[in-house]
């Protein structure tokens, strides 16, 4: 007997309200096994794979990719068998319903060159020629699970060697149970332009699912909150001589680098302890102050700008912090963040420094208060006791929510900030 079950999006997590189906991997007519992926979405800029919850049939999907739709809301239609259909389950059964696969190649293939990121990863991988892939998904495109099932299939690599049989490979792969499947490649779409066209002036670029979250954040962040801005000026020298001083040590210590952000970020916390209502963010007949201070932490790649959080910075050393910071850096590039990852920061910190920048105006990450950029260390004649002394000087930028910081307070902060890092000296712990 058969029925009708409707695929919601999942509570995926707390927070969460919404959810943004960025690619189809089914179509219509498809059959579809229990926990297969059915779609990728795209939430908090993580990228990952909805698994389906029931096994049978897609028979109509009801959002169409690039379409935002609130949690809970039904994506597509799957037929099942009911219990009662013992034939579904013979052996016999089995080998049918395996059958119209067979017939995709004539289909529609208006996307059988557009790759998704994950498929080039894993097609990178194993060396996998993607023009020799067959694809199942909607409009021909090539899923994860093609490329898997073609270097499962003994086929030759673009190399020249060829891939074991690997149906013990498949039996051993571990069963998902249930929940969403994070991807394992940051979701930073190859950028896919329309053809050339003679004599135009201009191309187009797809606005890709990433793109279009970043710019509701900020336009949601420009609008809603008024922003200000302020500066201040730090003598960093001393900090420069003790990285220096520790930095080849720590990195055989440890096997990270001890990048300047760790000691900013250390300073940073510290003086969120002296003035809690920088880590705080507006709720309309209220200031809510966070306890926690969760830092969010800018890292960029070349096509975004990602914030994963650092959880509890005020219970981390200059070390715990450094080490943070590089897992953070290293899975954002990787793709490898975790819903949880992305979750919680209540105050971001940018460290614009890293390309030269030494003044800008950063955009609150919505829904927290401020924000600070580490600008760019910069050797500058500065006056001493009424002489001029070589020393290293760095801005620090912040932007502050107006309806809830004012000049007063944020020149405070800034200037416990300024203490801080200007304490460092040769005897400062890492640990």
């Amino acid at each position: 007997m058969k029925s009708l079950t409707e695929i919601v999006v999942p509570q995926l997590a707390e927070s969460l309200v919404s959810a943004t189906i960025d690619t189809w991997l089914k179509k219509p007519g498809d059959s579809i096994d229990l926990y297969e992926p059915i779609c990728e979405v795209l939430t908090d800029k993580v990228s990952a794979e909805l698994p389906s919850t029931v096994k049978g049939k897609l028979v109509e999907i009801l959002v169409p990719a690039g379409e935002t739709v609130p949690v809970g809301t039904p994506i597509c239609v799957v037929e099942t068998e009911g219990a009662a259909g013992g034939e579904a389950d013979s052996p016999a059964g089995g080998q049918a319903s395996a059958a119209p696969r067979a017939e995709e190649a004539g289909g529609d293939q208006s996307m059988r060159s557009r790759y998704s990121p994950a498929v080039q990863k894993l097609a990178a991988e194993h060396g996998v020629r993607l023009t020799d892939v067959q694809g199942t998904g909607l409009g021909g495109r090539i899923t994860r699970k093609d490329v898997l099932a073609y270097v499962e299939s003994g086929a030759i690599s673009a190399d020249g060697t060829q891939y074991p049989q690997a149906a013990a490979a498949k039996a051993a792969d571990p069963v998902r149970l249930s929940g969403l499947h994070l991807s394992e490649t940051p979701r930073i779409p190859s950028i896919e332009i329309e053809p050339a066209v003679p004599g135009r002036g201009e191309y187009f670029i797809d606005v890709t699912p990433i793109r279009n979250t970043i710019a509701r954040n900020m336009r949601q962040s420009v609008s809603e909150i008024p922003h200000a801005w302020t500066m201040i000026e730090v003598d960093v020298t001393n900090l420069v001589a003790l990285r220096n001083k520790v930095k080849d040590e720590f990195i055989k210590r440890e096997g990270v680098n001890l990048t300047y952000l760790a000691f900013l970020l250390k300073a940073v916390v510290n003086a969120i302890k002296d003035y809690p209502i920088i880590n705080s963010m507006w709720a309309v007949d209220k200031i809510i102050v966070k306890r926690d201070i969760n830092i969010s932490l800018a890292v960029g790649t070349d096509d975004s700008v990602l914030t994963p959080v650092i959880k509890n910075a005020d219970h981390k050393t200059i070390a715990g912090l450094a080490k943070d910071i590089d897992d953070l850096a290293r899975k954002t590039r990787e793709g490898k963040l975790t819903l949880s990852d992305m979750q919680g920061g209540t105050f971001t910190v940018n460290n614009t420094g890293s390309f030269g920048s030494i003044l800008s105006y950063p955009i609150i990450n919505y829904p927290q208060a401020a924000i600070i950029t580490f600008e760019s260390i910069v050797k500058r004649p500065v006056v001493i006791n009424d002489m001029i002394a070589v020393r290293s000087m760095a801005n620090l930028c912040l932007s502050l929510d107006h309806r809830i910081l004012d000049g007063v307070i944020c020149g405070r902060f800034l200037q416990r900030v300024k203490e801080n890092i200007e304490s460092y000296n040769m005897d400062t712990k890492l640990y």
